[in-house]
């Protein structure tokens, strides 16, 4: 349903008539690098770097890129905002680190930042570099709908499936689609992964470097992969975190996420929180503190509360639930205290309320969503049988409700999204250095099945695998064998020789609480 990278965020799905299914062709690198040269005003370009804010570390700039690469006279130019974090030393400088967004819909411009500010070696030999991805913050962006009318898109209860509220969510989904059609309808097509990469690779070559390294989490792991399977000549070594299953099409991934969801919340979240029933009073068992969570959803329908300008109901009970655990430090606790608070709300405090409704008011925006709808809606096929999304959906939201209710929202908005011409990149591995790949084992959002077939389309790449963890984004986040494996293949060049496997972290303890036993 979501993938969002470092900053933690998510989304995804589908949607009684039959209609045409979208033609994809498939784009061997062989024939996407066989295309015309880049036109001389796009290759030309100079890069007018200014500190991105007066106490940034960062340097900004933008490019002007073509809506279509396969059509460059086709229509208006787009502008892509960049940015760069130069090399802390000069003497050991060794290229140029590139990153991406994860979501699709993140904002890619301050990710160097934290990336070389958590790895001293990398902050000293690389120029860490990223972007804004075309449809997005600072470069020409899609506009669907304002907050408000996006809203209506998260209100009521997903996991209604009476046959006017199953209604309802398909009415509202292609009114979202209608929105983006009249609204953006001339840039939607061209929001592609596909068209991104070119974008990545005029941002190589107006950086004047012949090969980059690359890091990506989450989303940004296949547009590392796309990248390198069109251009291969063109990558020094790839770390991609927290894997995408590039292998196929969006809808087949995002199929797996109601699953890995549920098993996230259940097998870790629910035992965690249960084994400080002394701190949250929220059950002695994960199926007691379980139970209760559905207890507190069926009240939350019947009966919202508000929290200062927030209104929590069940989905948004779902949506904080979810997005708090794709990172168990630092989303259990608050998520643990919320759901503290929301069982004594008569008598729960101003910070408690506050607390609340920070983890549940956070749903990502309109414009988040405008490039998660055009990109995953464009790149690959969908099916487009409203009746097979109905009957799917019903059964994933019986059987795995977290994210399976959701289901039926965002699947519809692919099943009514217009017919896309985007070219389909097969991943190999055709032609590149070894390349690394790291995944938790119980990653919500990009889950382990995923990431091991995708390893598998990837000939010659490593899989570094954390079993016991269900993080998203595991380098520069607390683990110190996934740190040493990325930052010695990244820095020194060092590839594993097989696959291998990095023990997890310790899950957070509650303050005031005693570390679990080992």
């Amino acid at each position: 349903m979501f993938t969002f990278g470092k900053s933690r965020r998510m989304t995804s799905a589908l949607s009684g008539a039959v209609v045409t299914a979208i033609a994809a062709a498939v784009l061997p690198a062989s024939v996407a690098q066989a295309r015309p040269s880049v036109p001389a005003r796009y290759a030309q370009q100079h890069l007018d770097w200014q500190r991105c804010g007066k106490d940034s570390p960062l340097e900004c700039a933008t490019m002007t890129v073509p809506r279509d690469w396969h059509d460059p006279d086709a229509g208006p130019d787009l502008t892509i905002a960049v940015s760069r974090h130069r090399a802390s030393d000069p003497a050991k400088r060794r290229g140029v680190l590139m990153m991406a967004a994860g979501g699709p819909g993140g904002s890619g411009l301050q990710r160097p930042q934290w990336l070389a500010g958590g790895s001293a070696a990398i902050d000293a030999a690389f120029d860490v570099v990223s972007f804004d991805q075309r449809g997005v913050g600072k470069s020409t962006r899609a506009v669907c709908e304002s907050d408000a009318e996006f809203a209506d898109f998260t209100a009521g209860d997903f996991r209604d499936r009476s046959p006017a509220a199953v209604q309802r969510v398909v009415d509202r989904s292609r009114a979202f689609v209608e929105h983006c059609k009249s609204r953006s309808g001339d840039l939607l097509p061209y929001l592609t992964t596909e068209q991104t990469v070119r974008d990545m690779d005029l941002f190589r070559s107006l950086l004047g470097e012949k090969k980059i390294s690359y890091y990506g989490a989450s989303y940004a792991t296949m547009v590392g992969a796309y990248y390198a399977t069109l251009f291969p000549q063109r990558v020094e070594r790839a770390v991609l975190d927290s894997n995408i299953a590039f292998d196929g099409s969006w809808e087949s991934f995002t199929r797996g996420q109601p699953m890995s969801f549920q098993r996230r919340f259940e097998q870790d979240f629910l035992p965690w929180l249960a084994q400080y029933d002394g701190v949250y009073h929220y059950g002695r068992t994960a199926a007691e503190a379980g139970a209760k969570w559905e207890r507190q959803r069926s009240a939350l329908r019947a009966h919202p509360v508000r929290a200062g300008d927030t209104v929590i109901g069940p989905n948004q009970l779902d949506n904080g639930t979810l997005q708090a655990i794709y990172d168990a430090g630092k989303g259990f606790r608050p998520l643990a205290g919320a759901l503290a608070a929301l069982d004594h709300w008569d008598t729960a405090g101003a910070q408690e309320k506050a607390l609340a409704a920070q983890v549940f008011g956070s749903y990502s925006g309109p414009g988040f969503f405008a490039e998660y709808f055009s990109v995953t809606c464009n790149d690959t096929r969908w099916d487009r049988n409203m009746d097979h999304w109905i009957e799917r959906s019903g059964k994933d939201t019986a059987e795995l409700p977290l994210v399976g209710a959701r289901e039926l929202a965002f699947s519809a908005v692919c099943a009514a999204w217009p017919a896309s011409k985007a070219p389909r990149v097969k991943v190999t591995g055709a032609g590149l250095p070894t390349t690394l790949m790291v995944n938790s084992v119980h990653d919500p959002a990009t889950y382990y099945e995923a990431a091991v077939r995708a390893h598998r389309a990837l000939r010659g790449s490593r899989l570094v695998t954390v079993p016991g963890d269900g993080d998203h984004g595991q380098f520069e986040n607390g683990n110190a064998c996934v740190d040493g494996v990325v930052n010695a293949y990244l820095v020194g060049g060092t590839a594993p020789e097989r696959d291998l496997t990095c023990a997890a972290k310790p899950l957070p303890v509650p303050e005031g609480a005693a570390p679990a036993a080992k």
